[in-house]
């Protein structure tokens, strides 16, 4: 870091091979467990939207080291909004879709979980007509990935009551009442609270 490895990283990021790319994530991804470290890397020029591309466009270990980097740079506050800013949305959903990547899911709603605490983030996930997708996780996934999604569904519908409107016209009612008797306490919470919420604004 004192070296200014930072920038050059970034450039080998931008436009290195794919080898090369993911070992400058790799990289990037050590380095940002620091907390003034995140702050640097964040605010070095092109850094998240050079992770927002690979984590796009790069290869499965790539989209993997990406997701990591940006997770830890994510953790620090003003770093949220940037990666909102690079399009890291996009990517993020386009994970969740496809079934061929499930093994990056977990680390996908971690992400998700961390923007969405943000308002810029909620927002922008609002906007990417998020719900059908969050829903058809607490059909099909495994318990971790029905934990997470429940909450960012609880998210997007705390003081929102369109939002909250779309869950249950899309079907939630149902994965939400299984998950309020058999998830985890943590799940239980918000899927209980979701259900109430339905109920008082008269839409269950």
């Amino acid at each position: 870091m004192l070296a200014g490895a930072i920038l050059p990283m970034v450039g080998v990021l931008r436009e290195g091979s794919m080898e090369a790319r993911e070992n400058a994530s790799a990289a990037i991804f050590s380095l940002s467990f620091l907390d003034e470290n995140k702050i640097t890397i964040g605010g070095t020029p092109g850094a998240i939207e050079a992770l927002v591309e690979l984590l796009e466009n790069g290869s499965p270990g790539g989209k993997k080291d990406a997701a990591s980097a940006l997770f830890n740079l994510c953790i620090y506050e003003g770093n949220k909004s940037r990666a909102v800013r690079a399009g890291i949305m996009r990517p993020l959903l386009n994970i969740l879709k496809d079934f061929s990547t499930s093994g990056l899911v977990d680390e996908v709603l971690v992400i998700l979980s961390v923007l969405v605490s943000h308002h810029e983030g909620k927002a922008a996930l609002s906007k990417a007509n998020s719900i059908s997708l969050l829903i058809d996780i607490l059909r099909a996934r495994q318990p971790f990935n029905k934990e997470y999604a429940t909450a960012l569904l609880f998210a997007l519908c705390h003081k929102n009551s369109e939002n909250l409107a779309c869950v249950r016209r899309l079907g939630a009612a149902i994965p939400l009442t299984e998950i309020a008797k058999t998830g985890s306490e943590r799940a239980k919470r918000k899927a209980i609270s979701l259900l109430e919420h339905m109920v008082k604004l008269r839409v269950l």
